[in-house]
C-alpha cells in the first residue's frame, strides 16, 4: 500500500473516530455534544466549536471531548486555541495527529525550531511527509543548512515522497541562494525530479530570471502557459519579456514559509482522498503559519466552499489584498461563495468591480457571464461571454465552452441564428462534445428544423453519455416529434429513471404513453410531474392535460405532433 493511501485511509479513522464516538461526557450536557457532533460530521466547524466548547466546560477532564474541540477550532483556524487545548490533552495521556498539527503549526509560526523537533522527538508525529519536511526546514531556520539538505535527501529517498522532497530542497536551496543548485533539481526528468505543476514551473522561471537566463524563462513559459491572460502569468511574462527580475514576494522566503508550504501541498495531494472537512485541518493550519500567503488562504476558502461554509469561505477569499496577482482568483471565488450563499447581487457587484480593475482579464467576464446566465439575465450574460471572447487568445481551450454558453443565452432570447452559429463553432474547437451536440440538437428538433441531422447529433451524445438523463430524454423527443412513437418508449422510460425527480421529464414520459394509448400511465406521470413542482406555465399546462388530454391540448395551441413531422420533411 503506497503512502497516498496509507494517509487517507488514516485520515479516514481520525474522522470516524472524531464523528462517532461518544465520550463519556456528562448525561447532563449531552445536548451539546450531539449538537456539536452534527455540526462536526456536516463541517461546521464553527458551531462544533461553541458546542464542544460548552461540552468541554461541563467535563474538562475528557480526554475524548478535548480532542474534538481542538479539532473543531483548528478547522475555524484558531489554532492557538487548538494548541491550548492540545498540551492538557497530550498531558493527560491522550495522543492524536491533530493535537501534533495544532502544536507544530504553532511552533513553526513563532519560528520556534527546538519545539519543532522537540514535538517530533518525543513521538507527537504528523506523519512521514510534514515531520521530515518541517525538520528539514527547522534546521534551516537554525541556520545549519548541511543538516537541512540532510534531511530534504532522506524525505526524497523515503518511497512515494521523492518528488515533494526535491521541490522542497529546490525552494531550500533558492532561499539558501544556491540559484544554480535548485535549477538543477528542476532540471531533472520527472521520475527522478518534480512533476511539473504550475507553482513547480513559476518557481523555476523565478530561478531563471534570478540567473539572468531570460531567454530559456521566455522559452518556458511560452511552452507552459502559452498566452494565458492570467495577471500573475502576465507579469512574470513580462518581466521576462524586459529582462527584469519580477516581483518575488509570493515565494517561499522564509522556513516558516516552508513548513506551510508543506502543510498546503500535503492538503493538496491528498484531495479526492480524504474528506474535504479533514484536509481544511491541513489548511488551516498552513493559512495560520504564514497568513500573508495568498494561495494558501485560497486553497483553505475552496475547502470551506465545498463543505458548504460560504459565508466562511467568501471571507477567507477577501483576506486575499488586492495588490496580489492572485487577488483576481480570490474574488471569482468570493462570487461564487456568495452565489451559493444566494447573496447573488453581492456576487455580481463583485464581478462587476473586478472586470472594472482588471478589465484585460476574460475570466471575469466570463465568471460574470456564468452568473447572470443562471440568474435569467441573458443579455447581460451575452454581452459578458462576448467581451470573454474578446480577451481570450483564438488558441485558448476555453473557447469552446465560452461560445456555448453564448449560444445558450442567444437561444433563450429566440436569436436562433446566433445561437446556432455559436454552437456550431463550439463544436468546431470540441468536436462531438455531447453537451453541446445534445443541446444543439434538441433545439433543432424543438423548433422542427433538421431532424435527421438532430437526430445523429443526439445519438452521438447518447453514445457518450449513456447514463444522462437529459440527454436521453432528447434522443426520445426526436423520436416523438417524428412521431415514432413506440421506438420513443423506451429511452423516454430510460431518462426518467436516470432522472426520477425531473418533472420534465416525467411529463414527457407522460406524453409518450398517451401516444402510446397507455392512458393511464400517461396520467401518472403527470401527476407526477406536477409533485415535483414545475414552473407555473409548465404545470398550468400538465393540467390542462389531465382534464382534456393530449390531443385536446394541441388543437388549442394549434399545433399536432403530425404538423410537427411535415415541418421537419418541408425543412429536409
Amino acid at each position: 500500500m503506497n503512502f497516498r493511501i496509507t494517509t487517507a485511509l488514516r485520515l479516514t479513522v481520525c474522522a470516524a473516530t472524531l464523528a462517532l464516538a461518544m465520550p463519556a461526557a456528562a448525561d447532563q450536557n449531552a445536548g451539546a455534544y450531539l449538537a456539536a457532533r452534527q455540526a462536526a460530521i456536516s463541517g461546521d466547524y464553527d458551531a462544533a466549536a461553541l458546542y464542544f466548547r460548552d461540552a468541554l466546560l461541563a467535563d474538562a477532564n475528557n480526554t475524548a471531548l478535548m480532542e474534538q474541540t481542538l479539532a473543531a477550532y483548528l478547522g475555524v483556524g484558531q489554532v492557538e486555541s487548538a494548541a491550548g487545548i492540545a498540551r492538557p490533552f497530550i498531558s493527560a495521556g491522550g495522543e492524536s495527529q491533530i493535537a501534533n498539527i495544532a502544536l507544530m503549526a504553532q511552533a513553526a509560526r513563532a519560528e520556534d525550531w527546538d519545539a519543532i523537533f522537540d514535538l517530533i522527538e518525543a513521538g507527537h508525529e504528523v506523519g512521514p511527509l510534514l515531520d521530515g519536511l518541517a525538520q528539514a526546514w527547522a534546521y534551516l531556520g537554525k541556520g545549519d543548512t548541511v543538516h537541512a539538505m540532510m534531511r530534504f535527501d532522506e524525505v526524497i529517498d523515503t518511497p512515494g515522497l521523492r518528488g515533494f522532497g526535491q521541490q522542497h530542497k529546490a525552494l531550500a536551496l533558492a532561499m539558501s541562494g544556491d540559484l544554480d543548485g535548485a535549477s538543477a533539481i528542476y532540471d531533472l526528468p520527472p521520475n527522478i525530479g518534480i512533476i511539473p505543476t504550475r507553482g513547480s514551473v513559476v518557481a523555476h522561471l523565478q530561478i531563471l530570471v534570478q540567473l539572468g537566463d531570460f531567454e530559456r524563462a521566455g522559452d518556458m513559459i511560452e511552452r507552459a502557459f502559452g498566452e494565458d491572460p492570467d495577471p500573475e502569468l502576465a507579469a512574470l511574462r513580462s518581466a521576462i519579456t524586459a529582462g527584469e527580475v519580477p516581483d518575488l514576494s509570493r515565494a517561499v522566503a522564509t522556513p516558516s514559509d516552508g513548513i506551510s508550504y508543506a502543510f498546503k501541498g500535503f492538503s493538496d495531494i491528498l484531495q479526492g482522498e480524504a474528506n474535504e472537512s479533514y484536509l481544511l485541518l491541513y489548511a488551516q493550519a498552513a493559512r495560520y503559519i504564514a497568513p500573508h500567503d495568498a494561495d494558501t488562504q485560497i486553497a483553505t476558502a475552496r475547502l470551506l466552499n465545498a463543505l458548504g461554509q460560504y459565508d466562511a469561505a467568501a471571507q477567507t477569499f477577501a483576506q486575499v489584498a488586492t495588490d496580489d496577482p492572485a487577488f483576481h482568483s480570490a474574488e471569482i471565488g468570493r462570487a461564487e461563495a456568495l452565489r451559493l450563499a444566494g447573496r447573488i447581487e453581492q456576487a455580481i457587484e463583485v464581478l462587476s468591480q473586478l472586470t472594472r480593475s482588471h478589465p484585460d482579464l476574460p475570466l471575469s467576464h466570463a465568471s460574470l457571464g456564468d452568473i447572470y446566465r443562471q440568474q435569467e439575465h441573458f443579455v447581460d450574460a451575452r454581452d459578458a461571454y462576448s467581451a470573454a471572447l474578446s480577451g481570450y487568445p483564438e488558441d485558448a481551450s476555453i473557447r469552446w465552452w465560452l461560445l456555448y454558453s453564448r449560444g445558450m443565452t442567444s437561444e433563450r432570447l429566440d436569436e436562433w441564428d446566433a445561437a446556432e452559429a455559436d454552437f456550431r463553432a463550439s463544436l468546431a474547437l470540441n468536436p462531438g462534445n455531447p453537451s453541446v451536440l445534445n443541446y444543439l440538437g434538441y433545439s433543432l428538433v424543438d423548433r422542427g428544423l433538421k431532424f435527421d441531422e438532430a437526430l445523429g447529433m443526439i445519438e452521438t451524445a447518447v453514445a457518450a453519455r449513456p447514463d444522462s438523463g437529459a440527454i436521453v430524454d432528447s434522443l426520445a423527443w426526436v423520436y416523438y416529434k417524428l412521431g415514432r412513437y413506440q421506438e420513443a418508449v423506451a429511452p423516454m422510460e430510460r431518462a426518467a429513471e436516470l432522472e426520477p425527480n425531473d418533472p420534465i421529464l416525467s411529463d414527457h414520459l407522460g406524453d409518450v404513453y398517451w401516444m402510446v394509448g397507455r392512458d393511464v400511465e400517461a396520467r401518472f406521470q403527470w401527476r407526477r410531474a406536477l409533485s415535483f413542482e414545475p414552473e407555473q406555465a409548465e404545470a398550468d399546462r400538465i393540467r390542462h392535460k389531465l382534464s382534456v388530454g393530449l390531443e385536446a391540448v394541441y388543437a388549442d395551441e394549434g399545433v399536432t405532433p403530425a404538423a410537427a413531422v411535415e415541418i421537419a420533411n418541408d425543412d429536409n
